[in-house]
């Protein structure tokens, strides 16, 4: 009784393809490698999904020139870069760390560093600050207590 609700959950759970049957190849090698390629490029419309999962018709153009990219002799490599000069980096569901885009990628780092020491720095400081207070005189004490009789 168990294992059959989860196999159903998890029947359900799995995204749903969007590749529709007229899209297929009918050649199973190639239909594999346009699955793998469709799996890292990501939908200009929908943002989170790759093209295999969408259903934006921008998406399926995709899904249909990376069929036919592959069918003309590109090699994986080629049709993905043959898309990303065409749709730009943004298409790709994993950028590139190289060029312009190693600054996006260390910059959260960085600035987790600056936040880090900004965050010790400002903690000795308010410890020292704490260490150097004065005491109050007598008289200061006896003032400070009549002040707050009177309120």
């Amino acid at each position: 009784m168990i294992f059959p609700a989860l196999l159903a959950l998890v029947v359900v759970s799995t995204p749903a393809l969007a590749v529709n049957p007229d899209e297929v190849l009918s050649d199973p090698v190639l239909e594999q490698r346009a699955r793998d390629i469709s799996a890292d490029l990501r939908c200009v419309v929908c943002r989170g999904e790759n093209i295999d999962e969408s259903n934006a018709a921008i998406a399926r153009d995709l899904r249909l020139l990376v069929r036919e990219r592959l069918v003309d002799g590109d090699s994986n490599d080629e049709v993905v870069d043959f898309i990303v000069e065409r749709y730009g980096e943004y298409v790709l569901m994993k950028p590139n760390t190289s060029g312009a885009n190693i600054l996006l990628w260390a910059a959260g780092p960085a600035l987790f560093l600056v936040a880090l020491i900004s965050g010790v720095v400002y903690l000795r400081r308010r410890s020292q600050a704490r260490d150097g207070a004065v005491a109050l005189s007598s008289d200061e004490e006896a003032r400070l207590k009549e002040l707050l009789k009177d309120g």
